[in-house]
């Protein structure tokens, strides 16, 4: 269930990209339809095992079979091992990306046993442990891939003003793929 096609995913981010040269579809001015270079399985492995995890299978042959970001649903993949380029501006998904690398952050149990409908403010912080952000959707609202627990390799959205903690999508090539096949 791991491998991707990386010519396949290629192409049609290409497609994407030559159908929209305004760059007017959502986050398309901030990924601008580009991938970076596929990680090296050395360095996804030192990864895991500095974080004490193990990446679900379909996110961590994403990274090693296609690239690490940043084409992908919302303002883009947030790469994995190294941050991103620095900006003009300062990204409130780069403080995410930060913290998600604390140490055993991203070991910590995830803390919910059930999804989290409604608003959830200030404690939106303390319910993000085991999680990996994948993505920002703007306004605040994150994407992030449960990494332990029962909810292991869901995609998962919080919206701390509105709509809660949720599953958006049952796995990771789900989620992109579904990127993929927009218009």
């Amino acid at each position: 269930m791991g491998n991707w096609h990386q010519d396949g995913v290629r192409a049609r981010i290409r497609e994407m990209a030559a159908r929209d040269p305004e760059r007017g579809r959502p986050g398309a001015c901030t990924h601008g339809y580009a991938l970076a270079p596929r990680l090296p399985e050395a360095e996804i492995r030192a990864f895991e095992e500095s974080h004490g995890i193990a990446l679900p299978v379909e996110y961590r042959s994403f990274v090693a079979d296609v690239g690490d970001g940043p084409a992908g649903p919302g303002h883009g993949l947030m790469p994995l091992t190294v941050p991103r380029p620095e900006a003009d501006e300062e990204w409130a998904a780069d403080d995410e990306w930060a913290e998600d690398r604390l140490p055993g952050r991203l070991a910590e149990p995830f803390p919910l046993a059930a999804p989290l409908p409604g608003r959830i403010g200030a404690r939106a912080g303390a319910l993000t442990g085991g999680t990996l952000m994948l993505a920002e959707q703007g306004c605040g609202i994150f994407v992030r891939l449960v990494l332990n627990g029962p909810y292991a390799g869901e995609v998962w959205q919080i919206d701390p003003d509105w709509g809660g903690f949720v599953p958006v999508s049952p796995g990771f090539r789900a989620w992109y793929t579904d990127w993929l096949a927009g218009p």
